[in-house]
């Protein structure tokens, strides 16, 4: 199920997890954590490539910048990051993400909803975020939450959970609609690896602030999330904006993976440079009459 595109030259097959199609009857459980999908090389290759693609990634992504500030562009990308707890998150902002220019990435990390979010619909503080022209958003969770957590610990209907799906396959197309790449990602990580990762944030002091003991409950329901992400999988992958099973076992796969899903969604957009609104010459003979 992984996908080629000739937007790619220089990897025709390259890394970009698992797509998920419209219609998908499988399990994450049957995408294997560590594996690297249209990898081949291993971890010292795989953060070479991460660094060779940051220009390209920060290339794109200020052509896109300046095409807003420019007011040329209608044209943004949302980036939705998924997954369990340690799955790597804040590993993809700082590594991938952190690699373009701040003034054009706006990241939102959605915590529990307060007590005013609570009296609203669950897209209601989502919409702020959503990215403007010339952007590229970046959701650390996000509504996807609503049919995860949710669904685990009973905290909506069945009824409930699929308005929801509804909802936001219905949002995301007005996403699309208004000139959006949207990115839906799942990092795929094992039980066993999470355990591993909790365990490093209890042995390093370093560490301590990034564990929550909520954690260690929530790995109680571990199969449960994965049928809860089976069935949000299932209903919201469309092939305007469909999901990418991340295998994140490999924190250097995860990131590599991701990277290039950007670089398909910036280079669909083809961002231009902005033409001058001004005389090049006449400004440049100007200049020059100041420097004499």
């Amino acid at each position: 199920m992984t996908e080629n595109r000739d937007d790619a030259p220089l990897h025709a097959d390259a890394p970009r997890g698992v797509r998920i199609p419209a219609g998908w009857t499988g399990s994450v459980t049957e995408i294997d954590p560590r594996s690297t999908p249209g990898f081949d090389g291993d971890k010292a290759a795989g953060r070479q490539r991460l660094v060779e693609l940051d220009d390209q990634l920060d290339d794109l992504q200020e052509r896109l910048f300046a095409d807003g500030r420019a007011g040329a562009a209608d044209r943004s990308v949302l980036l939705v990051l998924q997954g369990m707890d340690t799955s790597g998150k804040g590993g993809i902002i700082r590594h991938v993400v952190g690699a373009m220019d701040p003034q054009g990435v706006d990241i939102t990390a959605f915590k529990a909803p307060t007590d005013e979010e609570k009296k609203h619909d669950f897209l209601w503080r989502i919409r702020p975020h959503v990215p403007r022209p010339g952007q590229i958003g970046v959701f650390d969770r996000s509504h996807y939450e609503d049919v995860l957590i949710h669904r685990v610990h009973g905290w909506a209907d069945e009824d409930e959970i699929q308005r929801r799906y509804g909802a936001i396959e219905a949002f995301e197309r007005e996403l699309v609609a208004r000139g959006t790449v949207v990115v839906k990602v799942m990092l795929h990580i094992s039980y066993a690896e999470q355990g591993e990762r909790l365990m490093e944030r209890l042995e390093r002091p370093d560490k301590h602030w990034k564990f929550n003991p909520g954690d260690v409950d929530e790995r109680a329901h571990w199969p449960a999330y994965m049928e809860a992400y089976d069935r949000a999988l299932a209903a919201t992958s469309t092939e305007q904006a469909p999901w990418h099973v991340i295998p994140a076992d490999r924190k250097w796969y995860a990131r590599i993976a991701v990277q290039q899903l950007l670089l398909d969604a910036l280079r669909t957009i083809d961002p231009q440079w902005p033409a001058a609104d001004f005389d090049v010459e006449e400004q440049i003979a100007r200049l020059r009459a100041t420097m004499d």
